[in-house]
């Protein structure tokens, strides 16, 4: 277990997703974890070193490098996120779940543009409920307009996302 080793990890796994620093120090915590479990079945003396400082290391250099940003991580994360249907809440609790800071979060959300019902009809067109169901639309209706609820949205925003036409939102 080198530095060597975690800074080819952490380069690897930031070619194929984007991270935040806290993400990715779990990530290469979890690599550690299991080389070390692997290492100590195959009876390899696991190297005493301070594995947990290396880790730490690498996360700085990826930082102080530029190739970690957790605003740029957040923004780019929140426009997905809010495209895709989530509520702020879902947005909020996403982020904080990657290892945004709350200041961050808080930072971020204010700077969204997206409004929750425009949010809630994208999530409605998704899910394919309300105006998008096939059949069913009145029997199910009570049922869609809980799931929309669920996902964090007011019970008017849900009301007037599947009470929608398809033309509209």
């Amino acid at each position: 277990m080198t530095s060597e080793w975690l800074f080819k990890a952490a380069a690897h796994y930031l070619e194929r997703y984007s991270s935040t620093a806290a993400n990715l120090q779990r990530v290469l915590e979890r690599k550690v974890a299991r080389r070390t479990a692997t290492a100590a079945t195959a009876d390899v003396e696991p190297a005493a070193a301070d594995h947990g400082a290396l880790v730490a290391a690498t996360v700085a250099r990826f930082v102080e490098l530029g190739l970690l940003d957790d605003r740029s991580f957040a923004d780019a994360k929140l426009v997905t996120l809010r495209r895709r249907g989530a509520s702020m809440r879902m947005a909020a609790a996403k982020l904080a779940q990657k290892g945004v800071e709350r200041e961050m979060v808080e930072a971020v959300l204010a700077a969204d543009e997206t409004s929750d019902r425009e949010a809630a009809f994208a999530f409605v067109k998704r899910r394919r409920f309300g105006p998008y169901r096939t059949r069913d639309r009145e029997a199910r209706r009570e049922k869609d307009i809980a799931a929309v609820m669920r996902a964090g949205f007011s019970y008017a925003d849900a009301v007037a996302a599947v009470d929608a036409e398809q033309s509209e939102g």
